[in-house]
């Protein structure tokens, strides 16, 4: 036969302090510890490091998003195989490329290049030298 259940109010009744010990610990915070995370340095460091264990310390710095500029980049490589597959536009035995972004020196160079861009980095020069190639800034357009 099955049980029927229990009533609603059977717990502790007929208990004064229903499982909190005195009756004057229930006054304040002081039956607890202090109110939210006071000592958890202290006292409550065991229930912190099961819990919060990142609560102490420095975590790194984010820069504001503000400060932060997105260039955009191309690589050697990519530029050389858009010459290759004839993409780009050849004027005195060398391809053109204007990019408004910098551009970076991964990559070989099989064909000489020209390049215009807003900025590159310094093993770019090197490797265009190489083969017959050159680099030169591209001026922005000035609003009149």
């Amino acid at each position: 036969m099955t049980k029927r259940k229990g009533g609603q109010k059977k717990g502790y009744l007929g208990h004064r302090s229903h499982g909190r010990g005195n009756v004057k610990n229930r006054r304040g915070s002081g039956n607890r510890g202090g109110r939210g995370m006071a000592g958890i340095d202290k006292h409550k460091w065991s229930w912190a490091m099961v819990n919060a264990p990142n609560y102490f310390g420095k975590f790194g710095f984010n820069r504001p998003s503000g400060l932060k500029k997105k260039v955009p980049v191309v690589h050697l490589f990519e530029i050389n195989q858009k010459a290759i597959s004839n993409k780009l536009e050849k004027k005195g035995g060398k391809f053109h490329f204007e990019f408004k972004g910098k551009v970076l020196s991964s990559g070989n160079v099989t064909v000489p290049l020209s390049i215009r861009a807003s900025s590159w980095s310094k093993n770019v020069e090197k490797k265009l030298g190489d083969k017959g190639g050159e680099i030169s800034k591209l001026e922005a357009a000035k609003a009149s």
